[in-house]
């Protein structure tokens, strides 16, 4: 459907599906990794801070491992390799997914039901992310609301590096840090604030 109006049309479709396939593992893992870790969390003093981040890291090696298959079609649809910022990206992502994370994990430890709300807002959260649809779809009275979506600026960070070859503006890395360290912070508050009371709700 939208073949003929995109560029590159494979690497952009890609390229957008591993970076909301990560954010979506890592989120559904580390939102279990406090209740599911329950017996040594009551048993031991050990920071709980732990179990959410090595749920999130172990879904960033996924990530990294899946970029190898976007390289290859890369170079077999002769889009042109430009890596350079492919590390602050990544590093971005992470941070946002993980600060998500955090959340998840409290509210999951005190309402057992967050994980199925979850799958329901990354379904809905998918489709309002143009991984396989131009933003131009998009009214263009809205489309400003739509670019409000921090998923949208991280994925459309890959794709500028990696199909246009460019660095992004000025504005799209702010917006992209923002969203980042803004959420990581979120996270981290209500993380820190509530996790003494974990272990009487495990």
């Amino acid at each position: 459907l939208f073949l003929s109006a995109i560029d590159h049309f494979p690497v952009y479709l890609i390229s957008g599906i591993i970076v909301f396939s990560f954010f979506t593992e890592c989120v559904t893992l580390g939102m279990d990794a406090i209740v599911m870790n329950a017996s040594l969390i009551t048993k031991v003093a050990i920071p709980k801070l732990i179990f959410p981040f090595s749920r999130a890291l172990s879904s960033l090696i996924n990530f990294l491992i899946s970029l190898l298959p976007l390289l290859l079609l890369m170079l077999l649809t002769g889009v042109r390799v430009s890596p350079a910022l492919l590390p602050l990206m990544i590093a971005l992502l992470f941070l946002f997914a993980l600060g998500v994370t955090l959340v998840m994990a409290t509210l999951n430890v005190f309402f057992r039901d967050t994980r199925f709300l979850w799958s329901v807002i990354s379904l809905l959260w998918t489709y309002a992310t143009p991984i396989f649809y131009p933003d131009t779809i998009w009214p263009e009275g809205l489309r400003g609301i739509f670019h409000l979506n921090p998923m949208y600026q991280l994925i459309d960070f890959l794709r500028q590096i990696v199909i246009a070859g460019i660095p992004p503006t000025p504005e799209r890395l702010l917006a992209c840090g923002a969203g980042a360290f803004g959420m990581l912070m979120i996270g981290l508050v209500i993380f820190r604030r509530y996790e003494e009371k974990f272990v009487f709700h495990l």
